[in-house]
């Protein structure tokens, strides 16, 4: 899962968002450096990253993006599945995706100095460009996936992945809904968390 899926994920703690969002950056058991809170987030998203790459529906969503992206395929389907997150986010929330949006920015500004000096290096970027804002519409994931294609080792094929998207929008939603409400429940159960759904 993509940003908007693991802040989703964390419920209504920021310490637990935070440690969601950062991630990615803390190795090994540096986890073990931070308040209990920020630690859960941390495991949380390891957790959500170790169910969703073994999970069987992923991995039918990941082989229709295999033959160009091939072990990269993962991160294809993390970045649409927040685009489906947010297509259809009335189904999982009651709070509106742009007020939600506009408050985890807020919540990343007021804890800059809480977050790794690899994370503080792109936040402002991050809110500034609007990225969670971008996974909306198709235009936001072209240009996410354009954008990564530069920056990171991610090949840029991005033609070919807007191709199978498009051919195959409806069955790739289709998947998120089945994933994502077992998702959902394992955090729910697992970590205790709570969700604002209808």
């Amino acid at each position: 899962m993509n940003f908007l899926a693991h802040f989703y994920l964390s419920g209504d703690s920021d310490d637990i968002k935070i440690g969601n969002f950062i991630g990615d950056y803390v190795k090994g058991s540096d986890y073990q450096d931070y308040p209990e809170s920020i630690k859960k987030g941390i495991l949380l998203h390891r957790k959500i990253d170790s169910y969703t790459d073994t999970h069987s529906v992923v991995r039918k969503s990941k082989l229709l993006f295999a033959l160009k992206y091939r072990k990269y395929a993962g991160i294809i389907v993390d970045i649409l599945y927040d685009h489906y997150l947010s297509v259809e986010w009335d189904r999982y929330s009651e709070v509106p995706l742009h007020e939600y949006i506009e408050e985890l920015y807020l919540m990343l500004e007021k804890n800059y100095d809480r977050l790794p000096p690899q994370v503080q290096l792109f936040v402002y970027r991050f809110i500034g460009d609007d990225w969670l804002g971008k996974y909306q519409d198709l235009a936001g994931i072209e240009t996410v996936l354009h954008r990564m294609s530069k920056r990171t080792s991610l090949p840029e094929e991005t033609d070919f992945a807007l191709d199978v998207i498009h051919a195959n929008y409806t069955q790739l939603m289709d998947h998120f809904n089945q994933f994502f409400v077992q998702l959902v429940n394992y955090v729910r159960e697992k970590f205790l968390i709570s969700f604002p759904v209808k």
